[in-house]
């Protein structure tokens, strides 16, 4: 097993305070593959006073010298890359294609955008008689998830590093791995000396106390609503800035005019990327009632076609999930929706056959779903697919906003004008029609209690900055 104890503060590889430890277990074959040490509330009280004491200089850094340091941490990131894939495969289960075109993708992503956002990015702006300045937060706390480890983390810290900011990072105790060799990475590239701090935990013992230290300006979540609260409740009373990435439970309309078979097609495979453990994965489908029997056949076809296997297989689609607490969770949900009577189309309860080892799970789709049944409301982060019948375009507005979340919406349609204004009626942070990928460029983020803030490109710059109004900014004695 891999020695994972050791924390990263001040520009150094320290030993812990902690003497708690925690196995990394690969979700594929049930085996540890790493030890982490779980930090206290003293390991993060090192590692904020380090960002604390280097905030001093590198806030004051150059726009060039930011520039040429994310251009480094680019570099080690491309000769390190697929090592980043068979990490994240290894620690969360994600087939190696999906690692390495998607998952380790996300990190480089998130740094060339960092860069070409900063490159013209306009820290002043001349506003009347006065100067607006945008300065560094300050110190930021970092709590970041498991289902797409360095997505999530290389989208806070990169913005962070472009706009002057110090941090922490806490990284997921379940699939912390990625976040270590990334740490490295950033040693590295010659990150200096207190900017960037890593420091292994879990929620309670770690992210509390990183939450509500005083001398951090502003914490970045991403995880379950649940989780998010308690961070937003732990960092009231320093009044320091929340941004959340939270949970979802979006929409995919296919509206009448769609070519239904590539539109349900879609919408199965993209609510089972990644084993269905993406907070805008499309989990809920609304189809015409009229044409259900057809949406369910079709979804179910193509359900039984995404075969869970090895991660390390080259034809395997669909990995494990990522933990024993997670499978359990899909299940009990699974099991409630049959016991509420939902119309089991594929899959159901238990694992795969020929896959009892390893948290393996059955691709799921039910049909006839009333949007008022638990399968509906609740986030299952797993490969489970719920078919929505609606009347009318009105209708299937009102039910895929009839919910908690805004995260995504998806919506398929023949006609493009038609995609647009139904996507303008959505309540939701990010729309994607007919089937457009994500955009680095563009705001990820959401609505009601899917979070506030937005990630991604040049508007994430907004969490990490101050505004400063300057007025009378040439005036002379």
């Amino acid at each position: 097993m891999k020695d994972c104890t050791r924390f990263y503060i001040n520009g150094e590889w320290v030993e812990p305070h902690s003497t708690a430890t925690l196995d990394v277990i690969n979700p594929a074959d049930e085996t540890p593959i790493a030890t982490i040490a779980l930090g206290d509330a003293t390991d993060i009280d090192r590692a904020v006073k380090a960002a604390r004491d280097a905030f001093a200089s590198y806030s004051q850094t150059t726009r060039e010298q930011r520039l040429k340091l994310l251009g480094r941490i680019l570099e080690v990131y491309d000769a390190r890359y697929d090592e980043m894939a068979r990490t994240i495969s290894d620690e969360m289960g994600a087939p190696t294609r999906l690692a390495v075109r998607s998952q380790a993708a996300c990190g480089k992503g998130h740094l060339f955008h960092a860069i070409k956002a900063l490159k013209d990015y306009k820290f002043e702006e001349r506003v009347g008689e006065s100067m607006v300045l945008r300065e560094p937060i300050g110190v930021c706390g970092f709590i970041t998830p498991w289902n797409w480890p360095i997505n999530q983390i290389a989208c806070k810290v990169a913005p962070a590093l472009a706009t002057g900011c110090t941090m922490v990072l806490k990284p997921s105790e379940i699939a912390p791995l990625s976040g270590y060799l990334f740490t490295e990475m950033l040693h590295e590239a010659g990150v200096p000396a207190g900017v960037y701090n890593m420091v292994n935990g879990d929620g309670p013992g770690a992210g509390a106390p990183l939450s509500s230290h005083p001398e951090v300006d502003m914490v970045s979540f991403t995880g379950s609503t649940r989780a998010g609260i308690l961070v937003a409740k732990a960092a009231a009373d320093t009044v320091k800035r929340v941004a959340q990435e939270l949970g979802g439970k979006s929409p995919n309309i296919i509206l009448d005019d769609a070519d239904l078979e590539k539109a349900v097609t879609y919408g199965v495979k993209e609510c089972f990327s990644n084993t269905g453990q993406s907070c805008n994965a499309p989990s809920r489908m609304l189809v015409p009632r009229n044409r259900m029997s057809e949406a369910a056949e079709t979804a179910g076809r193509v359900a039984d076609s995404i075969k869970p296997g090895d991660p390390k297989a080259d034809d395997t689609r669909m990995g494990p999930v990522v933990s024993q607490t997670q499978y359990d969770k899909i299940q009990r949900l699974i099991q409630q929706a049959l016991n509420e009577k939902t119309e089991l189309v594929t899959g159901g309860p238990g694992k795969p056959k020929g896959l009892e080892t390893g948290y393996y799970v059955r691709p799921t789709v039910f049909t006839n779903v009333s949007n008022d049944m638990t399968i509906a409301r609740e986030e299952v982060f797993g490969p489970v697919l719920a078919i929505i019948p609606y009347d009318n375009e009105a209708d299937a507005i009102r039910i895929a906003n009839d919910t908690v979340y805004g995260l995504s919406g998806y919506i398929q349609s023949g006609d493009l004008e038609r995609a647009r204004r139904v996507a303008a009626q959505m309540r939701t942070g990010m729309v994607h029609i007919n089937g457009a990928d994500g955009d680095f460029e563009a705001p990820f983020g959401g609505y009601k209690q899917s979070g506030n803030g937005r990630e991604w490109g040049a508007y994430a710059f907004e969490d990490f900055l101050e505004t400063k109004a300057v007025m009378g900014y040439d005036k002379t004695a």
